[in-house]
C-alpha cells in the first residue's frame, strides 16, 4: 500500500504538519542555530527524534512520522515539477504549494491540474486494490504454509473455520479477473460513497425495499462444551404472516405470494418459494436476487454472540423457524457454483456443515468434495478425510463408504502430485495415496466406472468392457440407496473426469483391480460383502439433497415413497420428528355440509353464496327435503341471473385481413374468411 494510501487513512491531507515546538511554548531556534542550520519557518515544527534538553510532550508523534518524511519531501517535490510542467515551466508554478495556511490565486490550468490528480488518485486506489488481492493470493498459497510430517499442509485453524472475505464472491472474481474489471465504473467516487449497514452473506442492493423489523429474532438456548446453539423465533406478527403465507401455497397461485410480498417484502419463506418460481421460468437473475434478500433478513435477525466463522455455533434443523437460514444459505450455494464462484460456494458449504456437523441436514457431505476439486482446495479435502475418517476424529460418518469421497479423495491427491511447486517428496507420497485409494474405490463401487466412461466420452477396452465386475450386472445388483449415491456422483462430477490426464492415470488401476478379481484377493469378497449389508435404504436427508441439487440422474432413482407427497421449496421433506413451537390455527370453512350441486356453482361463480343451505343436525327428513328445495331454487335464480347478464359483442363493421395488416399470405387451403380476426385487427389498428 503507498504512502498517499496510509496518509488517508490516518485522515491526513497533504501539507498538513504536526504543531510546532514554538507552538507548544518551546523555541528550538538555539539548538538549530548552533547546527548551523537555518531557523525554522513560522508556523512549522522541528522533524526528526527530539533532542536533549527538549521536554516534548508529544514525542511519539514526531518520532513516528519521521520516518515517512522524507518520503513526503520527495512527493511534495515530484508534485511541484509536476505543476512546474503543466504550467509550462513558469516561475508561478514553482512555488510550494504545501504551505499550511497558504492561499494561490487560481488560474487558467487549475482545472486540468485537479482533473489529473483525481486522475491519478483514482488509479492509486485502483492499484492499492489490486496490491491488496496479491497479498492475498500470497497469504493463500499453500507453498507457504507450515508442512506436517506426512507431507500434508498443515493448518492450525479448525476444520470447519469459515473465512469472512471469502463469502463475498467480488473477492474471488477480482482473483480471477482483477479488480478493475469486476468494479468498472460501478465503484462509486469517494465524496459520493454511500455507507449501508455492513453485512458478511449477502450486500444489500438499492433496488431492495427498505428493510424493518420483521418479527424474527435468535436466542441463544444454552452452551454445552463450547458449543453454543441457537434458534430464530417468530413473534405474534410474524407468525400471522406465516399463516396467510401457507393460504397462499394452498392456493397454488404464485400471484398471492407476490402479494403477500408486496405487503411483507422481507418474509423469507416467500422469498424461498417464489425463488423457486422465478428459477423455473428461467429467471435466474430475479431468484438469485430473492434469496439474497431472505439471507439479508436472516442476517439482521443474527444474535450478538452468534458467529459464522467459529465453527462452535449450531442450529437444529429440527425447529422450523431454523430450516429457512439453511435451506436459504444451500440456494445461495448453487447460484454461487453456477456464477463461477467456487471458493465462494465452498465456504458456504463449510458454514452449513458447521451449523449442525453431527446431524448434516441438507447432506452437505455429497457435495463438499465436488466444490473442493473445483476451487482446487485440494489440502482441505484430504485434511477432512484425514481427521474425520483415519485420524478417528468423527469416525461414525465413514466417508470413505460414500463414493464421492472414496473417489474425490484420491483424485485430490493426484492434483497434489501434480504441482510442481512441491517437493520431490511429499509429490511422491501423494501419487502412492491416490494409487493405494483409487484402487480401493474401484473394488468398493465398481458400478461408477462404466456410467463415469460414458459421460467423458471415453471408450473402455475389450478387456474392461467385457467383465462381469464393471459390466451392467454391477450396476443392476447394487441397491436403490447405493444407485442414487452413484448416479448423484457421476452426474456431478464428470466433467473433472475428462482430463486426458486423469484418464492416462485411471487405466492402469482398473487393469490393476481386475487382476485382483481374478484372483479372488480377500479386499474384493470383503467389498461385495459391505454392498450386501449396507445401502438397504438411504436416510431422509439424503434425499432432501437430492431434491434440492435437482440431479436427472439422481432424481429418476428417487423411491416411490419420496416422489409421491408433495415437495415445498420452503420446506422440503421435512424432519418427521420436528420441535413444532406454534401452530397454525384450523380454517372455519364447511365444505362437506354443501351439497354437489352448491359446490358445481361455486367453482363456476366463487363469490357465489348459498344462503340456508347449511344443514343441521336433528332436522327431520321433511325439513331437509324443503331446505333441498329452496336451494335449487336459489341455484336456479343465480343461473337465470348468470346468463342474463352474458352479453355478446357485435364484430366491428370494417375489418382488415390478417394477411394485409401482417403482410402474410393466405394459405390456399384456407377459406379467405377465416383470415378475418376481429380482435387482433383492432390491435394491429
Amino acid at each position: 500500500m503507498s504512502r498517499r494510501a496510509l496518509r488517508r487513512l490516518r485522515g491526513e491531507q497533504r501539507g498538513q504538519e504536526g504543531p510546532g515546538l514554538s507552538e507548544l511554548g518551546l523555541d528550538p531556534g538555539p539548538e538549530r542555530a548552533r547546527e548551523g542550520g537555518p531557523p525554522p519557518a513560522p508556523g512549522k515544527g522541528l522533524r526528526g527524534p527530539p533532542r536533549a534538553g527538549v521536554s516534548n510532550r508529544f514525542e511519539l508523534i514526531p518520532a513516528e512520522e519521521s520516518e515517512d518524511e522524507p518520503a513526503a519531501r520527495e512527493e511534495r517535490a515530484d508534485t511541484r515539477l509536476s505543476e512546474q510542467d503543466t504550467a509550462g515551466g513558469s516561475q508561478e508554478g514553482s512555488k510550494d504549494r504545501g504551505k499550511e495556511g497558504a492561499v494561490t490565486e487560481e488560474t487558467d490550468g487549475d482545472g486540468q491540474r485537479e482533473g489529473q490528480e483525481a486522475e491519478q488518485q483514482d488509479r492509486s486506489e485502483e492499484n492499492d486494490l489490486e496490491d491488496i488481492d496479491s497479498l492475498l493470493e500470497r497469504i493463500e498459497d499453500p507453498g507457504l504454509a507450515p508442512q506436517s510430517q506426512g507431507g500434508i499442509t498443515a493448518d492450525s485453524r479448525p476444520l470447519l473455520y469459515v473465512e469472512h472475505r471469502n463469502l463475498n464472491p467480488e473477492n474471488e472474481l477480482k482473483r480471477y479477473f482483477g479488480a478493475r474489471a469486476v468494479l468498472g465504473d460501478q465503484r462509486p467516487r469517494q465524496r459520493q460513497r454511500q455507507y449501508v449497514r455492513s453485512m458478511w452473506l449477502t450486500a444489500p442492493k438499492n433496488t431492495w425495499p427498505r428493510y424493518s423489523k420483521t418479527g424474527i429474532t435468535m436466542q441463544l438456548l444454552d452452551t454445552r462444551r463450547g458449543v453454543q446453539h441457537f434458534t430464530f423465533e417468530h413473534h405474534r406478527e410474524y407468525q400471522q404472516v406465516q399463516f396467510k403465507f401457507l393460504d397462499a401455497v394452498e392456493s397454488m397461485d404464485p400471484n398471492n405470494i407476490v402479494l403477500l410480498l408486496q405487503m411483507n417484502p422481507y418474509h423469507v419463506d416467500s422469498l424461498l418459494q417464489l425463488s423457486d418460481v422465478c428459477r423455473m421460468q428461467e429467471d435466474q437473475e430475479m431468484a438469485r436476487d430473492l434469496i439474497e434478500r431472505a439471507l439479508y433478513s436472516l442476517e439482521c435477525a443474527f444474535h450478538p454472540v452468534f458467529s459464522l466463522t467459529s465453527g462452535t455455533c449450531r442450529l437444529d434443523y429440527r425447529r422450523p423457524e431454523n430450516r429457512a437460514f439453511f435451506l436459504a444459505l444451500f440456494k445461495h450455494l448453487m447460484f454461487l457454483e453456477k456464477r463461477g464462484c467456487p471458493r465462494t460456494a465452498l465456504e458456504f458449504c463449510k458454514l452449513i456443515l458447521s451449523l449442525d456437523p453431527e446431524n448434516d441436514p441438507l447432506c452437505v457431505l455429497l457435495l463438499i468434495d465436488f466444490l473442493s476439486l473445483r476451487a482446487r482446495e485440494y489440502t482441505f479435502l484430504t485434511r477432512l478425510f484425514q481427521e474425520w475418517e483415519v485420524s478417528g476424529q468423527q469416525s461414525h460418518r465413514n466417508l470413505s463408504q460414500l463414493p464421492n469421497f472414496a473417489f474425490s479423495v484420491p483424485l485430490a491427491y493426484f492434483f497434489l502430485s501434480q504441482q510442481e511447486e512441491r517437493p520431490e517428496l511429499e509429490r511422491s507420497q501423494a501419487r502412492e495415496r491416490a494409487a493405494r485409494l483409487i484402487q480401493l474405490a474401484l473394488i468398493m463401487f465398481p458400478s461408477v466406472l462404466m456410467p463415469l466412461l460414458d459421460h467423458c466420452s471415453v471408450q473402455p477396452d475389450a478387456r474392461v468392457a467385457s467383465h462381469p465386475f464393471f459390466g451392467l450386472n454391477a450396476q443392476i445388483s447394487q441397491s436403490p440407496a447405493l444407485n442414487q449415491l452413484t448416479s448423484l456422483y457421476v452426474g456431478r462430477t464428470h466433467a473433472l473426469w475428462k482430463d486426458p490426464a486423469v484418464m492416462a492415470w485411471l487405466e492402469p488401476h482398473v487393469h490393476e483391480v481386475l487382476r485382483m478379481v481374478e484372483a479372488q484377493d480377500a479386499l474384493v469378497q470383503e467389498a461385495e460383502h459391505k454392498r450386501k449389508i449396507r445401502y438397504q435404504s438411504a436416510p431422509r436427508n439424503i434425499y432432501r439433497h437430492i431434491i434440492l441439487s435437482e440431479m436427472k440422474e439422481a432424481t429418476a432413482a428417487l423411491p416411490l415413497e419420496v416422489t409421491s407427497q408433495p415437495v415445498m421449496g420452503f420446506d422440503p421433506l421435512p424432519p418427521l420428528d420436528s420441535v413444532v413451537s406454534y401452530t397454525r390455527p384450523e380454517r372455519t370453512s364447511h365444505p362437506s355440509n354443501e351439497s354437489t350441486l352448491s359446490l358445481f356453482f361455486r367453482s363456476l361463480l366463487p363469490n357465489f353464496n348459498l344462503q340456508g343451505d347449511i344443514r343441521h343436525d336433528g332436522d327431520d327428513e321433511a325439513g331437509a327435503a324443503q331446505d333441498l328445495n329452496q336451494g335449487v331454487n336459489r341455484l336456479m335464480a343465480a343461473m337465470r341471473d348468470m346468463l342474463a347478464n352474458i352479453q355478446f359483442q357485435e364484430p366491428p363493421a370494417r375489418t382488415i385481413p390478417m394477411a394485409t395488416a401482417t403482410g402474410i399470405e393466405p394459405p390456399p387451403s384456407l377459406p379467405q374468411a377465416l383470415w378475418h380476426h376481429p380482435p387482433i385487427c383492432v390491435a394491429l389498428q
